[in-house]
C-alpha cells in the first residue's frame, strides 16, 4: 500500500491549487480525480477566459447557513495573493467592470499554471481515477483507488458541486460527508437561469433576445431577509424564462415558490417622466416609453391597453401612466422552477461548515478529513468570487497539513 503525507481528492481549482501549495511546503501529496479532462470547469468558465477572481472579494458577497465561517480564509489569502502568482508567471490580465478579473489569452493560462504548481511541488497526479472505499484508522485512512491502494494521514476533499454534470460533477464528496456523520446542507443549483410555466410565459416568448438592466430582488421588495439579494445588472428574457448576469445572481438567493421583484427601469422615477414628458405632447405613449426601454419591450408592455397605446400622450389620464410605470418597475413574478444543474454555473450548499473550522477546513468530527472549495457550504456571487473561495480555502487547508511523520 503506497504512503502519502496527504491525498487530495478532486483536480478542480481548488484541489490543484492546494495540492500545489502543499506540495511545496515539503509534503509527499497525491492528487486524484475520476474525470478524464483536467479542471474542465476552470476552462469553460468566463467564456473561455477565466473570470478567476474579483479584486473587491470579501465576505459580504458569499452565503452560507454559517455566513462567519469564511471570513478566516479570505483574509488570509485575497484577490492580490493570486494576482501576484500570474504576475510572477507573467500571465496577462484585465478587469471587465465591478471588479471582475480575467485572463487576457485562455483559461488554459490559470490550468497550465496550477500544473507547474503541483509540478514544483513533486505532486504526484493520477487522473482518471476514481475513488471506490474510504475507511478510517488508526493511522488514517486508506483508501481504494483505480490504481490500487493508498493510505494517508490526511485526506482533502475538494470534488466541487452538482453543477454542469456533462463534465465530471458528482456527489462523491458530499457522499463522503455523510459517511463521517457530516451534515450536509442540501445542495441546490445557483447562478443558474430562471423558468416560468409555459402558459403564463406565452406572451413573453416574442421577447426572446432582449436584453436591459435592470434592478433584480428575491422575495418581496423591503423584506430584510432577502435584502441583500439585490442587484443591478444586465437581464435577457429566453425562450424559457429569464437569464443574464442579473438573474443568475439573484437565483442563489431565490427559493421555490417565492417570487422575484423587477425593476425594469432603474434610476429613474418612470411615472414622473411619463407624466412629465405628457405635457401638451402629440407623440405616442408607445413611443415614449421606447425612450426608456427596448422598442420591444415597449411594445409588449404597451399591447394591453391596446389603441390607447397609440394615442397621444396627452389625451391620457395620468392614472393610466402611473399604472403602467409601476407594472414596469415593480414587476412581481413567481418562477415555477430553473434551468437546474445543467446550466447552473455552481452549488449553493454543502458540507456544513458549522462543523469545520474555519482556520484550517478541518473536520471537527473526523480528524485529518478536510474539505475545500464548492462542496462546502459557501457560496459566491457572480463574477470571480467562486474561483476566489477555491483559492482561499486550499491556502487555509494546505498551511495546516503536516507531515505524516507528526501523526506518529
Amino acid at each position: 500500500m503506497q504512503q502519502f503525507d496527504v491525498v487530495v481528492v478532486g483536480a478542480g481549482a481548488a484541489g490543484l491549487y492546494g495540492a500545489g501549495i502543499a506540495g511545496q511546503r515539503g509534503l509527499r501529496v497525491l492528487l486524484l480525480d475520476h474525470a478524464e479532462r483536467l479542471a474542465e470547469k476552470i476552462r469553460i468558465s468566463g467564456g473561455g477566459r477565466c473570470n478567476f477572481t474579483n479584486r473587491d472579494a470579501g465576505p459580504a458577497n458569499f452565503l452560507s447557513e454559517n455566513p462567519h465561517f469564511c471570513r478566516s480564509a479570505l483574509a488570509r489569502h485575497r484577490p492580490a495573493d493570486f494576482i501576484a502568482l500570474l504576475e510572477r508567471d507573467r500571465i496577462g490580465w484585465h478587469e471587465k467592470h465591478r471588479g471582475q478579473l480575467f485572463c487576457d489569452e485562455s483559461s488554459e493560462d490559470i490550468i497550465r499554471l496550477l500544473v507547474r504548481e503541483c509540478e514544483s511541488g513533486g505532486v504526484v497526479r493520477r487522473q482518471p481515477c476514481g475513488v471506490q472505499a474510504v475507511r478510517a484508522g488508526r493511522r488514517g485512512f486508506e483508501l481504494d483507488t483505480d490504481a490500487g491502494p493508498v493510505a494517508t494521514p490526511q485526506l482533502v476533499v475538494a470534488t466541487g458541486g452538482l453543477s454542469i454534470p456533462k463534465i465530471g460533477a458528482s456527489d462523491w464528496g458530499l457522499r463522503l460527508a455523510r459517511q463521517f456523520g457530516h451534515r450536509v446542507v442540501e445542495p441546490r443549483p445557483a447562478l443558474v437561469p430562471l423558468t416560468f410555466d409555459a402558459a403564463e410565459w406565452a406572451p413573453y416568448v416574442p421577447l426572446a433576445g432582449v436584453s436591459l438592466e435592470v434592478r433584480a430582488q428575491a422575495g418581496e421588495p423591503g423584506r430584510k431577509r432577502r435584502s441583500e439579494g439585490e442587484f443591478l445588472e444586465d437581464l435577457l428574457f429566453t425562450h424559457r424564462g429569464l437569464s443574464g448576469p442579473a438573474i443568475l445572481q439573484i437565483s442563489s438567493f431565490w427559493r421555490p415558490g417565492e417570487p422575484i421583484t423587477l425593476d425594469l427601469a432603474p434610476g429613474i422615477d418612470l411615472g414622473q417622466a411619463l407624466r412629465s414628458a405628457k405635457s401638451g405632447s402629440r407623440r405616442q405613449l408607445v413611443n415614449e416609453l421606447g425612450q426608456h426601454l427596448p422598442a420591444r419591450l415597449a411594445d409588449a408592455w404597451c399591447a394591453p391597453l391596446g389603441a390607447a397605446a397609440h394615442r397621444p400622450m396627452a389625451d391620457l389620464p395620468d392614472r393610466t401612466l402611473l399604472e403602467l410605470a409601476n407594472s414596469l418597475q415593480r414587476w412581481r413574478l413567481t418562477p415555477s422552477g430553473s434551468e437546474g444543474w445543467r446550466k447552473a454555473e455552481v452549488m449553493a450548499g454543502g458540507v456544513d461548515t458549522r462543523e469545520l473550522s474555519s482556520q484550517t477546513m478541518e473536520s471537527q468530527r473526523q480528524p485529518g478529513l478536510h474539505f475545500i472549495g464548492e462542496v462546502v457550504d459557501v457560496t459566491g456571487w457572480l463574477g470571480g468570487y467562486n474561483f476566489q473561495w477555491a483559492w482561499s480555502s486550499a491556502y487555509a487547508c494546505a498551511q495546516a497539513l503536516r507531515p505524516a511523520a507528526a501523526f506518529a
